[in-house]
């Protein structure tokens, strides 16, 4: 079979299309070439943590990649079978492991066993989603999907230095529940974390009473403030990670510590965000949605959920799975957003 074409300007034209394309490929068994990727970045091309998620995608399934390298702007990948085991991957850099696990999760369900993966970079960087929104927002909703996913250990790690690790293990599954979220149903509460490390308290309690302030009007909020030592963390930074839980699931928002950045303005930030979901009605987060639809393409029977708007990265998304997989996307209004219709085609 030729290498099906993927042009990686189109849309929002970054890393995640260079990811989820050969993840797709990896499941469907489809040859592939990339090109133009990260084209409309200031840096086009490969860089480490994008290296990373490809060379990752292509060891757990055997595949051959070609010309990939760092500042690459074409990749050729051909996939093999996609094989269980015991993988280990590091960035080299702060690079987000976050990012390497969205190229690999969605294919390790599709493996012929279990898998386990330990991924060495940045937990909590720019750009990404921090580990803490990963293990409280993301993967519950995949395991109300079915998916057997735990989050065994985490060693935070920031820019410029790296070196945190996540450990998850993955059950395979390839009968997953459809997502069902068309209206978020009562707010229960708002529970959070923020933590710093190697970095004065006050500025986690700063994050999170900033964003307390925000939302204490729609909701009983909680938020955890920790202070992580050598043991739990390398190198200096921090999070905020913020979670309502509804009736039909929950919403998320989250925001890492930066240099020249208030720790009030962060706060201010994810509290405006995850408030802004809450009063649209949502089911779905901003940033959970457009992770969340390729596991809605290979669920079994069609899916339907709400968000408070379709980010660029899901128009993406939505424009690259409709190339591998038989599915058909509707963008609807809702109320204050948008609804996500995702049905199979014959």
């Amino acid at each position: 079979m030729s290498e099906l074409p993927i042009d990686g300007a189109h849309g929002e034209g970054g890393g995640q299309l260079a990811r989820l394309a050969v993840a797709l490929a990896a499941i469907t068994g489809r040859a592939i070439r990339l090109v133009n990727i990260r084209a409309r970045r200031a840096r086009p091309g490969l860089a480490a943590q994008h290296l990373t998620a490809l060379r990752a995608v292509a060891a757990l399934c055997g595949g051959e990649l070609e010309g990939a390298v760092l500042g690459a702007g074409e990749v050729s990948f051909r996939p093999g079978p996609i094989r269980s085991g015991n993988y280990r991957f590091e960035v080299g850099t702060a690079g987000s492991v976050s990012l390497v696990l969205q190229a690999v999760l969605p294919v390790a369900l599709c493996a012929d066993g279990p898998c386990r993966f330990a991924i060495v970079g940045g937990t909590d960087v720019k750009l990404a989603p921090p580990v803490d929104y990963l293990r409280l927002v993301f993967l519950p909703w995949l395991e109300d999907m079915g998916a057997g996913v735990h989050i065994a250990s985490v060693r935070h790690g920031y820019y410029p230095r790296g070196g945190g690790e996540l450990t998850l293990d993955i059950t395979p599954n390839r009968h997953l529940r459809p997502l069902q979220a068309e209206s978020r149903g009562a707010v229960r509460g708002i529970v959070g974390r923020a933590h710093v490390a190697h970095l004065p308290r006050h500025i986690a309690e700063r994050m999170a009473q900033s964003a307390h302030g925000l939302l204490t009007n729609l909701a009983p909020v909680h938020l955890d403030v920790e202070v992580l030592g050598d043991e739990a963390a390398v190198g200096m930074g921090g999070a905020l990670v913020l979670v309502a839980r509804t009736g039909r699931g929950r919403l998320g928002a989250a925001v890492v510590a930066q240099r020249g950045v208030s720790a009030e303005r962060l706060g201010e930030e994810a509290g405006r965000a995850l408030r802004a979901d809450l009063l649209s009605g949502a089911g779905v987060d901003v940033h959970a949605a457009d992770q969340l639809l390729i596991y809605a393409a290979l669920a079994e029977g069609g899916s339907r959920f709400t968000v408070r708007e379709v980010s660029l990265h899901a128009e993406t998304a939505m424009w690259l799975i409709g190339r591998f997989l038989p599915v058909r996307f509707r963008v609807g209004r809702h109320e204050h957003g948008a609804c996500i219709d995702v049905q199979h085609t014959p």
